[in-house]
């Protein structure tokens, strides 16, 4: 019996061992399916990759699929932003010159801006537009303006990857909107990462900003690793249904440069999740000190292809600051490139990112936009010189804008931020205006004026103490008729907005009453921009009328 019972024993135990062996094979078949690239009959290339270089001294601290060919998606901004930075940086064009937009460009899928054929759209703004919206439209009017065409800008694009060392890329489009032919790697794309930022660092400040002021709307980044991994500064987020979704992330931090890369995530939540998880426990790793790697500061080899656009010509030309001038490099012999958002009270609903009909959706407020942190880099931004606004260079003081701020002010008509295209997808910004039929807003607290104002096209301008201590004082608009130019996520968003109101129609306001109002709708939290003081309703009217034409959301309320 007892040898019996040791045989029994002898026999469970190597059933488990045997089963534990099964399923620990199963395991692993399945996690190696989860990262397998597969190229499906239409097609389409799916998959998983990841990359992560210390920038310092080229390693590669972990990578998978590296050099798997993926689809890009909307990182392809990124590209079409590195050309126009070339455009810049070579004085073709400025900041301020004029895009035309075609009919074809504003045709395009969302996520767009919404620009109208005809019309035209600032450098500045379309910067800001791909790094904050990823807007395809304004991609398309970049491309067309620099080249001429679509085609050729594409070509070029290409061109330009194999140059920096992208050797498995290949671009047919400005935007990344889907097509079979456009295709990357991992890889590649880390060395985009690096060179658009160490060649144009002037620039590269741009990508760091939370939000961008459009038309009186704040629209949000979709990049959401700002603010939430210390050190991050960009640059780029993509997702299409053949892509998953994608993130191109540079991280400094503590001496360490870090650029990383996830392409097909399955969620914008388990992207940005599996990005996290990977800078954690690569920085540690990371090198900290001095970059030993030679910078891509340079135009890539053969680069004697730069078009020249044909753009609107401005009337009054406004001269760029210099370049800033680039890091200290650290020479090392064959350098190899590869190493080398009138938004109101109401919620908008928008898309974690750009293409129609992704796998997740994320709901956005644009009334709650974060304050944007100042990039430790950022491009000089002109404004034309006046007596109230003396000239780059100048030693004039710039004159200071106060503005009132309330306390108890009654709930006016509100314009809603909505979209013009059908609910559930990503569209263009439109505006209704609807009655209130809500309570008035009591006792709300009062704003604080901010010393460190944000002037549209200015800059940051530092408010003199007297000025600024009178500012504060609590005050109650006059009554009459008022005027609203749209809510804000911030006490800083609304009074930039109300100055580069009084900048633009300096006439229609000269006499009103500029000022600010606190007010929440559930848990969201926004700051209301407004003029006060109009004896007549046709007064307000008139003042409505002109800001409109400088493209500002507006609506007139008795007060």
């Amino acid at each position: 019996m007892r040898a019996g019972i040791a045989v029994l024993a002898v026999s469970l135990l190597s059933a488990g061992v045997a089963d534990a062996a099964s399923k620990k094979k199963k395991s692993t078949r399945s996690a190696s399916s989860v990262s397998r690239t597969t190229t499906s009959s239409s097609g389409w290339k799916r998959g998983y990759a990841d990359i992560v270089i210390d920038a310092n001294t080229g390693r590669v601290l972990h990578q998978d699929n590296a050099d798997t060919v993926l689809h890009p998606a909307s990182i392809t901004k990124v590209m079409t932003l590195y050309l126009l930075f070339e455009q810049l940086d070579a004085r073709k064009l400025r900041l301020d010159s004029q895009l035309k937009v075609s009919s074809y460009a504003a045709r395009q899928q969302p996520s767009k801006l919404g620009v109208k054929a005809g019309s035209t759209i600032e450098v500045e703004d379309a910067i800001q537009a791909l790094v904050t919206r990823s807007a395809n439209d304004v991609a398309v009017v970049i491309a067309e303006n620099i080249s001429g065409s679509v085609p050729e800008f594409a070509r070029l694009m290409t061109r330009r990857a194999h140059q920096l060392g992208m050797t498995r890329t290949n671009y047919v489009n400005p935007n990344g909107l889907p097509d079979q032919r456009q295709v990357t790697t991992a890889r590649d794309l880390a060395t985009l990462g690096r060179a658009i930022q160490e060649r144009f660092p002037s620039y590269y400040g741009y990508f760091e900003k939370r939000s961008f002021q459009y038309r009186g709307v704040a629209i949000r980044n979709h990049n959401r690793l700002l603010g939430r991994v210390e050190g991050v500064d960009g640059i780029k987020t993509g997702d299409t249904n053949a892509s998953g979704f994608n993130l191109l992330t540079s991280v400094k931090r503590d001496g360490r440069y870090v650029i990383a890369v996830v392409l097909g995530g399955k969620s914008g939540a388990s992207r940005d999740n599996r990005m996290v998880a990977l800078l954690s426990d690569a920085l540690p790793r990371a090198y900290s000190g001095r970059q030993m790697v030679a910078r891509m500061n340079r135009a890539p080899v053969d680069a004697d292809d730069l078009p020249t656009p044909a753009v609107v010509a401005v009337a009054a030309p406004k001269p760029l600051a210099p370049p800033a001038i680039a890091p200290e490099e650290v020479p090392v012999p064959l350098a190899n490139p590869r190493l080398a958002m009138a938004s109101a009270a109401g919620e908008m609903p928008s898309s974690e990112d750009e293409e129609v009909a992704v796998v997740e959706e994320d709901q956005l407020t644009t009334a709650s936009v974060p304050v944007p942190l100042a990039a430790p880099t950022r491009p000089a931004v002109v404004a034309s010189a006046s007596a109230d606004n003396p000239a780059v260079g100048s030693v004039a003081p710039i004159v200071p804008v106060t503005v009132k701020t309330v306390a108890v002010v009654a709930r006016p008509s509100k314009p809603t931020a909505s979209f013009s295209n059908q609910p559930g997808i990503l569209g263009t910004l439109a505006f209704s205006s609807a009655q209130s039929d809500g309570p008035s807003v009591k006792n709300a607290p009062a704003q604080k004026a901010i010393k460190p104002v944000q002037v549209a096209s200015v800059g940051q301008v530092e408010i003199p103490r007297q000025d600024a201590e009178a500012a504060e004082k609590t005050v109650t608009p006059r009554s009459g008729w008022a005027i609203q130019i749209g809510a804000f996520g911030s006490e800083a968003d609304a009074r930039a907005q109300i100055a580069k109101a009084q900048q633009k129609v300096p006439s229609a306001l000269a006499k009103v009453d500029p000022y600010t109002e606190e007010a929440t709708k559930g848990s969201t939290r926004f700051v209301r921009a407004r003029f006060a003081g109009f004896d007549a309703e046709s007064a307000a009217r008139k003042a409505c009328m002109a800001l409109k034409r400088q493209d500002f959301g507006c609506m007139v309320f008795r007060n």
